[in-house]
């Protein structure tokens, strides 16, 4: 695989440490854009560090989705990784994705393995947000029906068949809608278990209420979409109520994570 035919894009908010350290493990060739969420700190030094990485900085936190979608229109490579600040990989775990992407047509997106928590069955209406787990490792490709947004690689002719990123979601839902997507296109989605990174999960810069507001509307939204509009409206009702009766006012009235910061 030529790694310019690779695009990572990375989405960033107010961890300047982490970032560094990931770009450190992705070299050139390799097409690196940061889209940095309106982060306003030390954040913006690291283009002098990293010269080959193209910044593109907003103004304001827009949420993840936005995000993704403006690295992804900026991206060229025929195969695009969408990372998280908080996850270590290098240049060789990247080609390896692309690698094994290019020789699978029956494959449409693929992950590293990680240290911890990574699989998930897709929301439903009787389980709205199952929880991630340890992948079971019966063999060197494991079938998720989805996965942890943190590391997956896309075909690049795919995601322009989604359309881009559902901008519906926030921060919470771009990888659930990608799956889905996966999963009604009757190709597969994969975790490669010789393919490794590290995430080890950070505090968020988001207040933890805007945070669970976000994934209230995202899990409603998807629901909605995929379930038909009873789905997302009752998940959405029975999560409002709660968030009343529990005083959790601002998870309440966050719907989603638009402007924040």
């Amino acid at each position: 695989m030529e790694p310019n035919k690779i695009s990572v894009v990375i989405v960033t908010f107010r961890r300047p440490s982490q970032l560094r350290e990931l770009l450190a493990g992705l070299p050139a060739p390799l097409q690196v854009i940061v889209v940095d969420n309106g982060s306003h700190d030390e954040t913006a030094s690291l283009d002098a560090e990293f010269p080959d990485v193209r910044f593109n900085r907003l103004q304001r936190n827009f949420g993840l989705t936005r995000a993704l979608n403006i690295g992804i229109r900026a991206s060229d490579g025929d195969y695009v990784l969408l990372l998280h600040d908080d996850v270590l990989i290098d240049s060789a775990a990247v080609t390896a994705l692309a690698d094994f992407l290019e020789n699978r047509p029956d494959v449409a997106a693929v992950c590293p393995s990680f240290n911890g928590p990574q699989v998930r069955p897709l929301p439903t209406p009787a389980n709205p947000d199952p929880p991630l787990q340890i992948p079971a490792a019966q063999s060197d490709e494991m079938a998720a029906e989805c996965v942890s947004g943190a590391a997956i690689m896309v075909r690049a002719a795919f995601l322009r068949s989604m359309g881009h990123i559902d901008e519906r979601y926030g921060n919470y839902g771009s990888e659930i809608e990608i799956c889905a997507q996966v999963k009604s296109s009757g190709r597969k989605l994969l975790v490669l278990k010789n393919v490794v990174a590290r995430h080890d999960p950070s505090s968020s810069a988001v207040p933890p209420g805007y945070l669970e507001g976000d994934r209230i509307s995202g899990t409603a939204a998807f629901l909605g979409k995929h379930h038909g509009f009873a789905a997302g409206l009752a998940y959405r009702l029975k999560s409002g109520l709660k968030a009343l009766f529990t005083f959790r006012f601002r998870a309440l009235a966050a719907a989603k994570i638009d402007g924040w910061g």
